[in-house]
């Protein structure tokens, strides 16, 4: 039976001399911050706002938040067996490509690279400018649509010269961030419930029962919602794949950090909104925008002064910054191994597969993702400014919202490749075979559909620009294939 395209576990690597390879120079701790810190970005401080005012319940919006993180591990358990049978550069772009073929591969990595991640820099790149020159700069500046797109662009900029530097100052980056901003959700989720000896009225256990009139009038389209923005909160948690090739011992290590940093977002996530809810009522959630953690500090610090209260406040705005940073960060690691990976395989513009002979990284990559990250701030500054239907809206939410959809279409592609694989190739080495199988990847995959349908169904615009964009790779593979062939002939014709 065939080999994979790239080696399997245990044979060599790419046959390339040792200084066009990437290094293998990240242990478990860094794998397990990438998980975390990847995930742990904007989401969960700006979706729990939007939820409540979506729903309005609480009992609904932990059970989204539950039953998210659950899909979200039944999908690590299955990534866990597909990373440590293929831990090459590009993740998702490998496992398809094994899976279904070249051009289902391509379909992804090309909407991840150009669209998906370059979205994802962008609106976290604004989410951290946003928040940064509120604290920093006198408000007059602070609000000025431009500024915020310098400094978008800048930090974009910064991060993406600390990864072509190398991959070590990237991890490194990724962990210092990583443990700041767990220890700051934890402590968050912890300390109301640590001061009610002190004040019996920090939380409110009313708080639980508050509701506030939906948006969502059904039922079923709240949950979708919830769904929607909870599945963006935990957007990230299979990103340790793209690095895989980076990963020492990737056998042992990459289900490690799958597993182990899933279990441990669930964990944070669940003890934050439980604690956001007990302090906080539905309304005033509903109506905190992306000062919620602020506003859950505030009120917990609240009698111990108002100089605490304040202290308090800045603090979770200068950690959500520091947050937002790493899985900025993270985002901006990740994304150039896809390309990467596709150039490698000759179906993706060559130079991208260029490996620093110093560094040993991917810089055309990483340099031309920031160039377009940059470039998608700029221009969606200057259409929210300039067309009148999207005046005054949220330029994160925007490009969220239409990456979650399409995300979470190849998730589920991935995990069905479990059961593909497992049928083509019984004799890949597989030093990690995914828990509950074939149970466990079954239910994500049901789970999944119901999620994806109601979700069309709730945010037919968003979902529909996501399938949208994961569709225009087809006709660029086509074109791709066509100009491939055109110079092999022109080549044989020398």
């Amino acid at each position: 039976m065939s080999s994979p395209v790239l080696p399997a576990v245990g044979s060599s690597e790419p046959n390339s001399p040792a200084e066009h390879q990437l290094l293998r120079a990240l242990g478990p701790g860094v794998a397990i911050a990438i998980v975390v810190g990847n995930v742990i970005g904007a989401g969960i401080f700006a979706k729990p706002s939007r939820i409540a005012a979506d729903c309005g319940s609480f009992p609904l919006i932990i059970t989204g938040w539950v039953l998210g993180g659950i899909i979200c591990l039944f999908g690590a358990l299955c990534f866990a067996e597909l990373a440590a049978m293929l831990p090459r550069a590009g993740g998702m772009y490998v496992f398809l490509r094994e899976a279904y073929g070249r051009p289902v591969a391509f379909m992804y990595g090309f909407n991840e690279y150009v669209f998906g991640r370059t979205a994802t820099n962008g609106a976290l790149a604004v989410f951290f400018a946003s928040l940064s020159c509120g604290l920093l700069l006198p408000s007059s500046l602070a609000a000025n649509p431009w500024i915020l797109a310098v400094v978008a662009c800048l930090t974009i900029l910064l991060l993406t010269s600390i990864n072509i530097v190398g991959v070590v100052w990237g991890g490194h980056v990724q962990s210092l961030t990583t443990i700041v901003k767990a220890g700051f959700l934890a402590l968050i989720a912890l300390l109301p419930f640590l001061f009610l000896g002190l004040d019996s009225h920090i939380v409110e256990w009313s708080n639980y029962a508050t509701t506030v009139e939906p948006q969502k009038k059904i039922q079923s389209e709240q949950f979708a919602a919830i769904l929607l923005a909870v599945m963006w909160a935990y957007n990230g948690w299979h990103d340790i794949a793209p690095v895989a090739e980076e990963v020492r011992d990737p056998q042992r290590n990459i289900p490690l950090a799958l597993i182990g940093g899933t279990l441990l977002l669930m964990l944070l996530y669940v003890s934050v909104n439980v604690a956001y809810h007990g302090v906080l009522s539905m309304a005033q959630i509903a109506g905190a925008g992306d000062l919620t953690a602020q506003l859950t500090i505030q009120r917990t610090l609240q009698p111990f002064g108002e100089k605490w209260a304040k202290l308090g406040a800045t603090g979770i705005t200068a950690v959500t910054l520091c947050s937002v940073f790493g899985a900025l960060n993270s985002n901006l690691m990740m994304g150039p191994r896809v390309a990467f990976a596709m150039a490698r395989d000759r179906i993706f513009w060559r130079p991208l597969a260029h490996v620093h002979p110093k560094f040993r990284t991917p810089a055309v990559s990483l340099l031309t993702q920031a160039i377009m990250s940059c470039s998608l701030v700029i221009v969606g500054t200057y259409l929210l400014l300039h067309v009148d239907d999207l005046k005054g809206k949220n330029l994160f939410g925007l490009l969220t919202n239409f990456v979650v959809y399409s995300a979470n279409i190849v998730y589920a592609l991935c995990v069905l490749a479990v059961y593909v694989l497992r049928l083509r190739h019984p004799e890949w080495a597989r030093p990690y075979r995914a828990w509950g199988y074939p149970l466990v990847p079954g239910l994500y995959l049901a789970g999944m559909s119901w999620f994806l349908y109601m979700a069309y169904y709730a945010e037919p615009e968003s979902s529909g620009v996501g399938l949208l964009l994961m569709a225009l790779g087809l006709p660029v593979y086509g074109l791709i294939c066509l100009w491939n062939g055109i110079r092999i002939r022109r080549e044989l014709a020398r």
